[in-house]
């Protein structure tokens, strides 16, 4: 009964259903991805559907609550979204969706986007009153359809990121490392600390929100013992016994096996405008080459408030990439989030 409510409510095509998702549901999810993917793109979403099973797998992160997935009558999974409230306060909640291409032009984007939003402003009632509301969502910036979509449902362009590479033909530059500096890897037993150093280097961040410590570390710990991190490309720039800088890296991209990846970079304020974050990276690519690999690429938002983006350029990066995002604001109020460094 309730999944033939939810189809009534969805307003999908005669003989399309919708039901929740269970982790056994990660392989098909992988293969739609990547349709998607190969169509609006021309290259693969992920790699491995481990990858999304692990992400399915977060802490206070239900499948069966915050999935939903549309089958076509042929049985074929054709839509699927995910709404992401697990951060507190959840005053952004991620909404993110793919449709089949073949199903394009049917209203199942909108029918799912319907759905994400009501779903994420079921927390509404938990939050103060006072705390402004807007669930946000994106696309690769070549994605039409699916900002048409965005658009259509009032949401509006707020930023925009970029995935950022480097093609190494020879060996990178070695790094110059500020006096009293040295650089280590790191363990499982290092995350409590590396989290710290990750925590205050990122409060200068666009969308930043202050969470309850341990709640965070949690979700920290999750990603970082997720399948393909490595601690042996867990890089700590150290200054005595005090972490300054981090390049927390794997040797393989979500989305490109032959493409390494810097997950995290960050300094932490007393270290900054010393060179760390250039040493720190040129370090991690260092790594890569002497691993075989012969690209890198990281993700970094465009209008980077702490100038991150002048500095992978200063690095030898360059934009492979663009994503838009989205938000609709549900409830207008006070803003928690970073928006500024005026603030």
């Amino acid at each position: 009964m309730k999944e033939m409510l939810e189809t009534k409510t969805m307003q999908l095509p005669e003989g399309f259903t919708v039901r929740s998702a269970t982790l056994a549901d990660a392989d098909l999810a992988f293969a739609m991805f990547n349709a998607w993917a190969k169509r609006v793109i021309g290259e693969n979403d992920f790699v491995s559907a481990e990858v999304i099973r692990e992400d399915w797998s977060s802490p206070k992160f239900d499948p069966a609550r915050d999935i939903r997935l549309v089958f076509a009558p042929t049985g074929e999974l054709v839509g699927y979204t995910e709404v992401w409230t697990n951060s507190n306060p959840p005053v952004h909640p991620w909404v993110w969706g793919r449709v089949h291409p073949d199903y394009w032009g049917m209203g199942i984007a909108s029918a799912l986007l319907t759905w994400a939003e009501e779903h994420a402003s079921r927390v509404l009632a938990d939050l103060p009153a006072d705390l402004r509301f807007a669930p946000r969502t994106g696309a690769p910036r070549v994605a039409e359809n699916a900002k048409a979509v965005f658009e259509g449902r009032g949401f509006t362009y707020i930023r925009s990121s970029y995935q950022m590479r480097i093609e190494m033909n020879e060996a990178p530059p070695a790094p110059v490392w500020a006096e009293g500096i040295t650089v280590r890897t790191s363990t499982h037993e290092d995350i409590p600390a590396i989290y710290d150093a990750v925590r205050e280097s990122f409060r200068d961040h666009f969308g930043h929100i202050e969470e309850p410590y341990e709640e965070g570390l949690v979700r920290f710990a999750h990603f970082m013992k997720s399948d393909g991190q490595d601690p042996d490309l867990w890089f700590l720039a150290m200054d005595g016994d005090q972490i300054a800088g981090i390049s927390l890296s794997r040797l393989e991209s979500y989305d490109d096996v032959d493409v390494s990846w810097v997950n995290i970079l960050g300094v932490r304020r007393p270290w900054r405008k010393h060179g760390l974050g250039l040493a720190l990276l040129q370090h991690s690519f260092g790594e890569f080459y002497k691993r075989g690999k012969r690209a890198a690429g990281l993700g970094v938002d465009a209008q980077n408030l702490t100038g991150a983006l002048k500095l992978y350029e200063k690095a030898g990066m360059s934009v492979y990439r663009a994503y838009d995002t989205y938000e609709k604001t549900i409830r207008e109020g006070r803003e928690i989030s970073v928006e500024s460094l005026e603030e």
